[in-house]
């Protein structure tokens, strides 16, 4: 955990450097050189850089949500419980205003995966999702299994989840606002409590909006 915690650090870090120099998302994650033939029939070289894995979760609506829903999308995921007293209140509070900023916007999605995997079900997802008063349709909340949820948080997202006896809550986890493109690559992280990172997501969704027209 301290790993993914290190590694999304510098991802930030490196993330605001690239946006102040060239106006480009950097992409993050494992990646590796392949040989690829083209349609000419000549190998070359690419670079095939590590993305979002298919997924398979029910959401508010009791409704199975695959990746298909995000085909096409830019999208910010998070991984939060409805129950948590700690950071995901102002977590959610920050993002609803990226919300509220591209709400309107075709291509902006939001997907929320809960870690609570006793409590949170659909139904409590959905009275969750009315509370913080968002179309659904925008942005999903989901339900999985530990055994779903937790490896996808640490080895796609590089978010640091789990159960923690230490925890008033009964959970831990980071506060990251992962930022995913059209290819289902990582494009940026952000510290949903800080307000002034939450703005720079805001910015790079506009940057990353221009890369991929």
């Amino acid at each position: 955990m301290k790993k993914s915690y290190f590694s999304l650090l510098v991802l930030f870090i490196a993330t605001l450097a690239s946006c102040s120099n060239d106006k480009k998302l950097p992409i993050f994650g494992e990646r590796e050189a392949k040989i690829i033939k083209g349609a000419d029939g000549i190998d070359r070289i690419d670079t095939v850089y590590q993305t979002i894995p298919n997924f398979s979760f029910l959401n508010q609506d009791s409704t199975v949500l695959t990746q298909d829903a995000f085909k096409g999308k830019i999208y910010v995921a998070d991984f939060f419980f409805t129950s948590c007293t700690t950071i995901c209140p102002t977590m959610h509070r920050n993002l609803k205003t990226v919300y509220d900023d591209y709400k309107t916007n075709p291509d902006v999605m939001f997907l929320s995966h809960t870690i609570d995997f006793k409590y949170d079900k659909p139904s409590v997802l959905k009275k969750y999702a009315e509370k913080l008063g968002v179309d659904v349709a925008k942005w999903q909340f989901v339900y999985g299994s530990k055994d779903q949820v937790y490896p996808l948080a640490e080895k796609s997202y590089l978010v640091a989840v789990g159960e923690d006896n230490q925890s008033p809550d009964g959970y831990m986890h980071q506060g990251w606002l992962i930022l995913i493109d059209k290819q289902k690559r990582m494009r940026g992280a952000y510290d949903g409590t800080k307000a002034e990172q939450v703005e720079q997501l805001k910015k790079d969704i506009l940057i990353l909006l221009a890369e991929e027209k």
